[in-house]
């Protein structure tokens, strides 16, 4: 499955949001955070078919890699850290 889509772009809304008020930043945070699950729910069947096939892969004595640098990186390895007391998985 490849996606095609620009993920990580500027956001327009938010490019002088240091200038703003602390009413009209909070307001612009929160309308934008609401846009995440709308455009995540236009992707659920594509996000379906990517896990049922990671599933199967992992059945099949596949591995999951997850690379990442940043916060991208720490936030792998609080998901790594996580898999053995919650599914149950290997640790090593």
């Amino acid at each position: 499955m490849k996606c095609n889509k620009i993920t990580e772009k500027r956001n327009k809304f938010s490019e002088s949001i240091d200038l703003l008020s602390i009413n009209q930043i909070i307001n612009i945070i929160n309308h934008q955070d609401k846009q995440v699950a709308i455009e995540v729910g236009k992707s659920l069947k594509d996000i379906e078919s990517f896990i049922f096939e990671v599933v199967l892969k992992l059945d099949d004595g596949g591995r999951l890699f997850y690379l990442g640098s940043g916060s991208s990186g720490r936030l792998g390895i609080l998901d790594a850290a996580e898999c053995p007391p919650t599914f149950s998985t290997d640790s090593k």
